[in-house]
């Protein structure tokens, strides 16, 4: 008899809680599973529609008082993309980077090493000791552009068109 996958994760999250001196309570572990489990950049109202779909009785106040506990207690962290609103993400063991699309608002998350070296590179050559970082790219997704050129009239120069938007 195997265990679930459901209370295996349950389970995760209990422990997380308590590592993290939260107390476990439903609503926070629904509001954190859904979040962990969603992979998703997630702002507070996209969170709460995820969470309604099964769980109509918890409210937005509560999301949002969840989340600002998860991100004190440093189990999320906070960011705020062309100043729209927060998006919260499962925080990571490993460090990386973001590619924000300004069309569709999708959010790629990246590891590049060559950025990291030339930042510790530029740290060194100014006496400067890196406490944290943040690299945001904006651009257009891939998605948005085979958009934008399938909505060119036929015959038009589409390379042109497209470099100048």
């Amino acid at each position: 008899m195997g265990i679930h996958p459901k209370e295996t994760d349950e389970n995760r999250l209990v422990s997380k809680f308590r590592d993290a001196g939260i107390q476990v309570t439903p609503q926070r572990l629904i509001i954190a599973g859904t979040l962990f489990r969603s992979g998703k950049h997630a702002s507070a109202e996209e969170l709460y529609f995820l969470v309604r779909e099964k769980h109509s009785k918890i409210g937005l106040a509560t999301v949002y008082r969840t989340l600002h506990l998860l991100k004190d207690k440093g189990l999320v962290e906070e960011h705020r993309f062309n100043d729209e609103f927060s998006r919260y993400e499962v925080k990571s063991l490993t460090h990386h980077d973001h590619m924000i699309c300004i069309e569709c608002g999708a959010v790629v998350e990246f590891g590049q090493p060559v950025i990291e070296r030339l930042q510790d590179l530029a740290a060194q050559e100014h006496n400067f000791t890196i406490v944290s970082h943040r690299l945001d790219i904006y651009g257009i997704c891939g998605k948005c552009q085979s958009r934008r050129n399938a909505s060119l009239p036929q015959g038009s120069d589409r390379k042109k068109l497209s470099k100048k938007s």
